[in-house]
């Protein structure tokens, strides 16, 4: 085959290749003849079917087949040869199309960007600061009364006392839109904590004030973006019995309710949250942590970007922005999705550390082991109760998913990696100030 390179600019490469049509019908009289002895045709033997009839019957398939398999193998050949690293998948284009016919020789065309080379980054001259956070005995005791409110109980109030925020109502409700009741809009005995918004807005309000046996009708209107299509907008009224009204009562603070919790007493319990608070006070330093690492790479090293690989990014961040601004568009039907000059800007500094964390983990031979990666899966596999064995038979039969869940464990072993080799120093802050900085962050 005859390869003549037709692009060579910056990280862009394009090549010809062509395949002499005597070749490529060599190629298929030896698959043919590979072919022949196991070749069984009424009116002959098996093995004893003529080539020519060989070639009329199965010649088309093979020669499509062959034609597949040559083009692959040069382009192969030529990656390894060049030592190319095409940033996504050639995109090849055979001349001709539909208009060749067997006899012709086979051109196509190939075009791909190389991955850059990436210069190397002194990782030792990189500054960090990580702040550092305490369980205070106030945020603990916080935690505890949390805890206690969300195992509160209720108990009746006094005969003839009114419904205040933060109690309980038992109810039957039956809902009405334009006179008619609608499917899912009743219910008996139903325990609704005021305030809780756990109805749509307005409902749990005109409740407040009312009587174990008052009947009160709560007139609302849905929101626009009520989930039931036939609902949304629409005034409705709610015919609304109150059965019960009770207050809530926080449980104590003791033994009985670190057992609630799994804990054996009320001291172990305490160290289990101080344990979780510091966890994730940790959590949040190493986030800011990283935004400051992932700042000073970004400014420190510079190296052509592939086009191709921006303009997926950026067209990755447009669609999923544009999910996040319009949360009741579930599908993709919504036609293109233009990327901004922002979305590309923030594209290219995804690209670039991307590509940068991947060298520096491969030269250092950071690695995920496959006790990191069954613990990845164990985790995401909790996310679909009941259907753990089928998430785990789809990881296992899908390499896409599995980069997927490997991606994010390779970044924070490099992470990691780095943070080692950085000067870091420790400077103690108030839990308050952890939240301004980890708040600063959406802000960037």
């Amino acid at each position: 085959m005859q390869v003549k390179e037709t692009l060579n600019e910056g990280l862009k490469r394009g090549y010809q290749f062509t395949l002499p049509a005597a070749d490529l019908a060599a190629e298929v009289d030896r698959q043919l003849a590979e072919a022949q002895p196991n070749v069984e045709m009424k009116g002959f033997r098996k093995g004893k079917v003529p080539m020519a009839l060989l070639k009329k019957q199965y010649g088309p398939r093979v020669l499509g087949d062959a034609m597949q398999k040559s083009i692959d193998d040069a382009i192969r050949t030529h990656l390894d040869d060049t030592k190319a690293r095409p940033a996504m998948q050639p995109k090849v284009e055979m001349e001709g199309g539909e208009s060749w016919k067997e006899g012709d020789d086979v051109v196509v065309n190939i075009s791909y960007e190389n991955l850059p080379e990436i210069p190397a980054a002194d990782l030792s001259g990189l500054t960090l600061e990580r702040l550092t956070v305490r369980a205070e005995d106030a945020a603990v005791t916080e935690a505890l009364e949390n805890l206690a409110k969300n195992a509160q109980s209720f108990d009746d109030k006094a005969e003839g006392e009114a419904a205040a925020n933060g109690d309980q109502v038992t109810i039957d409700f039956k809902g009405f839109v334009d006179g008619e009741a609608f499917e899912g809009g009743e219910a008996q005995a139903y325990p609704l904590v005021l305030g809780s918004g756990s109805f749509i807005p307005g409902f749990e309000e005109q409740l407040v004030g009312a009587k174990a046996g008052d009947a009160v009708k709560v007139n609302v209107t849905f929101p626009e973006n009520y989930g039931a299509p036939n609902l949304k907008g629409k005034d409705a009224l709610f015919e609304t019995t109150v059965h019960s009204v009770k207050s809530p009562k926080a449980a104590e603070l003791d033994d009985e309710l670190a057992k609630r919790f799994g804990a054996d007493s009320l001291d172990a319990l305490k160290g289990q949250i101080r344990d979780r608070l510091e966890a994730e006070y940790k959590g949040a330093s190493r986030a800011i942590m990283k935004r400051a690492l992932l700042d000073q790479l970004d400014e420190r090293v510079k190296f052509d970007l592939p086009s191709s690989l921006v303009d997926a990014e950026a067209a990755q961040i447009a669609h999923q922005l544009y999910h996040e601004e319009h949360p009741d568009d579930h599908g993709h039907d919504h036609g293109h999705i233009e990327a901004t000059d922002e979305h590309r800007t923030l594209a290219e500094r995804r690209v670039r550390l991307g590509l940068l964390l991947a060298e520096i983990g491969q030269k250092n031979d950071v690695t995920i082991s496959d006790q990191e990666m069954t613990q990845a899966v164990l985790q995401q596999a909790r996310q679909f109760p009941g259907q753990e064995k089928a998430f785990f038979e789809f990881i296992q039969q899908n390499p896409q998913a599995q980069q997927q869940l490997r991606a994010p464990i390779f970044e924070d072993k490099v992470v990691d990696y780095i943070f080692e080799q950085a000067n870091v120093t420790d400077r103690d802050v108030t839990k308050e100030e952890l939240e301004q900085a980890v708040e600063k962050l959406d802000e960037i």
